[in-house]
Parts: structure tokens; sequence; C-alpha cells
């Protein structure tokens, strides 16, 4: 048996080491993968995940996460929770439920409160303080509201075979109370089978969730396609077919990896994601759709990840 994680995004990358940390010790999948989306919901200057994330248009952070067994198929998932730390957290409590696993809004806090979760104020002066630049700029300017919808997805391969998934949210920033993207729905936001593999995705959730894209990543995987040629042909045609139908297509980008640890990825927009199993080290990759319907993947430089720091730490004026 072999161990691996990938999780979408640069902001991953330190969750990424935690989890094949824990896996090269023989943990298990799910402490794995929820070890991973914890260390992503704590840190601050993280604009689209957990403590830091950007509010909805009344300055109220609302979270969506998910979790999933991909031995049992179990589920847990919650959306438009709020004033909870680790939203991932709570769905992987309830995916122990086979009643009201999926719990949304106020029941969701409940839920969170009656059962010991870390509750605290998740609008922080920072995000604070960007909401109501954005309220001036829409305003002064006319702008569009909406900015950032960067989901963290991650799927992990433990030495037991067992493989997990999971996602959280703040959502698209300046949302409408009560929206719900992608994230927390099962086949769209994300979608793991042990014995086969697991997908998860980031981007537009109103447009993702149109093609169910975890599922017909494992589909396409247990038919028996690699990771990334099951993300290629998933993903590609499927943008290509919205934007004929529908008119447009907003962002998109999925992870997969199967049971061997093997991985693959596809994107419309340059995205990084961060990667690692037994044979190979975690690391932070940056990926690129290319012009036949397949995915260019390279190294990231130093000075990319220099900028990128500066940038997410750049003082809020």
């Amino acid at each position: 048996m072999t161990y691996g994680t990938i999780a979408t995004w640069r902001m991953a990358h330190e969750g990424v080491i935690k989890a094949n940390e824990l896996l090269k010790k023989q943990g298990t999948a799910g402490d794995a993968v929820e070890a991973l989306i914890n260390t992503v919901e704590a840190y601050t200057y993280y604009k689209s995940v957990g403590y830091g994330g950007l509010p909805n248009e009344q300055g109220v952070v609302e979270m969506d996460a998910a979790f999933m067994n991909g031995d049992s198929f179990a589920i847990g998932a919650v959306a438009g929770i709020q004033n909870v730390k680790h939203a991932v957290s709570v769905a992987r409590s309830l995916s122990h439920d086979h009643f009201n696993s999926f719990r949304v809004g106020s029941g969701a806090t409940q839920y969170a409160m009656q059962n010991d979760f870390e509750i605290v104020n998740m609008l922080t002066p920072r995000a604070r303080k960007i909401w109501q630049n954005r309220l001036k700029e829409m305003r002064e300017k006319n702008l569009n509201p909406y900015d950032g919808h960067d989901t963290v997805g991650a799927i992990t391969l433990d030495l037991q075979g067992s493989m997990a998934a999971a996602t959280s949210t703040s959502g698209l920033f300046m949302k409408k109370a009560g929206r719900i993207g992608d994230s927390p729905l099962s086949g769209s936001g994300f979608y793991v089978d042990s014995e086969v593999g697991g997908a998860a995705a980031t981007g537009l959730g109103e447009d993702i969730m149109k093609g169910c894209l975890s599922y017909e990543i494992v589909r396409l995987m247990a038919d028996g396609k690699t990771p990334q040629e099951a993300c290629d042909q998933a993903v590609y045609p499927f943008i290509e077919k919205l934007k004929k139908r529908y008119g447009k297509a907003g962002e998109f980008s999925l992870v997969a990896m199967n049971h061997k640890g093997e991985w693959g990825v596809a994107t419309n927009v340059e995205f990084t994601f961060s990667v690692g199993n037994e044979q190979k080290a975690s690391r932070i990759l940056m990926a690129n759709p290319g012009s036949d319907q397949t995915t260019i993947i390279e190294p990231i430089t130093q000075a990319w990840l220099d900028a990128y720091e500066k940038r997410i730490k750049a003082p809020v004026e």
C-alpha cells in the first residue's frame, strides 16, 4: 500500500505536508484530510476559507464544508454555518449520523454549539476592512461586487487503502445571504470511493454544480482512466458544452487522486495546487489549460511564492 494527498491552491500546502506526515505514521485518511483543512481554516490571511474568510454582502461570514468517507460513502456537510472556527470538523461529525447529516444555517450552527465545537467571531478586523472597502467601491465606482471563491478541497489516501475527501470555504465574497455553492454538495464539490479514487473542485460553484464533475472524474477512473485522463475528459468538454448551451462558464479547477496515489488536475484558469505521496515529497505546482483539452503542469518559482506571500499579507488601508 501507499499514501498520498492532493489539495486545491497554494494555501493548502502546509496542510498537505501535515496530512502526509500523519499518513506516513499510519494515520487514517479521515484524520489526515481533517487536519489539512483545519490548517487552512485557521490561517487568518486566507480570504476564502475559515477564520479571516470574507463575508457576504451583509458582513456575515457564512461557511460551507463537507467530509466524505471513501470506505462507507458516509457524508457530512454544513452550509451557511456561522461563528464556527472549523466547519469541516462539524461536517465530519455529522457524517457519523445516518439521518440529519447535512445541516444548514442556524441548524448547523446550533449543532456545532451543542457539540462543543470552537465558537468564535469569524469576521476578523482585516476581513471587515476589506468588506467595508468593497462597499465603498460599489457606491463610488459601480463595481461588480463579486470577487473570490477559492475552496480548499482535498483527497487523502492512507496506508490501509482507505480514502477521504473534504472541502471548506467561506464562499463567494459579497454573496447574497444564504447563497450556497458546490463545495458541500456531493458529486459536485467532492466525491471519493476508496476502491477507485476521489476528486474535489474549486471555482464558481454555480457553474461547477451544473456538471457534477467530481463524481464524473471518479466514474471515469473506475472505467480505467488515469486521474489525469479523467480530469481532462470530464472538465474540458463540459466547459465547452456549458459555453455553448448556457452562454458562459466561470472558473473551474479540479484535483483528483486514485487508490494507487496517482493524481491529476484540470482547470480553465491559472491554478496552483499541492500534492505529495510516498514516492515524492509534498510540493506546490501550477496548472494551466492547454490548447488541446489537456493540462499543462509546471513547478512554481520562488519569485511567484514570494509575490504570493507579499500579496496576501499586504496591509489593508
